[in-house]
Formats: structure tokens, C-alpha cells, sequence
């Protein structure tokens, strides 16, 4: 899908060469994936502390030997 952006060209540059990007559109899509990467893993972190777990569950139970 062909998408026009108008992005600021002095911070893609930067984004370029910082990480050695062959293109912009490959700049840009690590972005986006970091962006939402960062966001779930902030999502993750809310849940800390409000799921119950069970103190009987043996995990050691449920591992095979090999």
C-alpha cells in the first residue's frame, strides 16, 4: 500500500544513518515496529501486581525430562 508522508527529512536522516538503514521506508518501518513494541511492553507492566496466581501450582510438575 503506497502511503505519502510528509516527514520532517533532517530526522529520518538521522534515523538513517544512526541505524544504518539502507532506505527510509526500512527506517520507518523499525520505528513503527519499536513504537509498538514499546507500547505492549508498557501495556505488560500495568498488569504487575493484579493477577492472582496460585501459590499451590507446582511448575516444576509440568517440565519433562529429556
Amino acid at each position: 500500500m503506497a502511503t505519502n508522508l510528509a516527514l520532517d527529512d533532517t530526522l529520518i536522516a538521522e534515523v538513517v544513518k544512526l541505524g544504518n538503514f539502507k532506505s527510509k521506508k526500512a527506517a520507518v518501518t523499525q520505528a513503527l515496529q519499536e513504537y509498538i513494541q514499546r507500547h505492549k511492553q508498557a501495556q505488560i507492566l500495568q498488569l504487575f501486581g493484579t493477577i492472582d496466581y496460585d501459590e499451590d501450582y507446582n511448575y516444576k510438575q509440568g517440565r519433562s525430562r529429556s
